[in-house]
């Protein structure tokens, strides 16, 4: 996982990263992809006109664990799928 390149959608309006919240508790699970097109594919998919608002970007492995710190993220939500969209939560630890 650490030497692996994920792929996430932030906001170009505030900055915000895409996130999921699978429960009511109000826990964030930070959307990743293991491909820039999926995560091109989710949001033309799911967002489309809002698609224009939002950039992908890489982040390394290796720094996944600081982003999740740094924005208070219970774990992260990758995408399996995103056309259903299919999501595998990992809470972390």
């Amino acid at each position: 996982m650490f030497s692996e390149i994920y792929y996430l959608v932030r906001s170009k309006t505030d900055g915000r990263y895409l996130t999921a919240h699978p429960n009511v508790e109000g826990v964030s699970y930070l959307l990743m992809f293991r491909e820039h097109s999926d995560a091109l594919s989710y949001l033309n998919t799911h967002a489309g006109e809002l698609a224009n608002r939002f950039a992908v970007e890489s982040i390394p492995g290796s720094q996944l664990k600081a982003l999740l710190k740094r924005w208070g993220f219970g774990g992260v939500a990758m995408v399996t799928d995103p056309l259903l969209p299919k999501i595998e939560f990992l809470q972390q630890g």
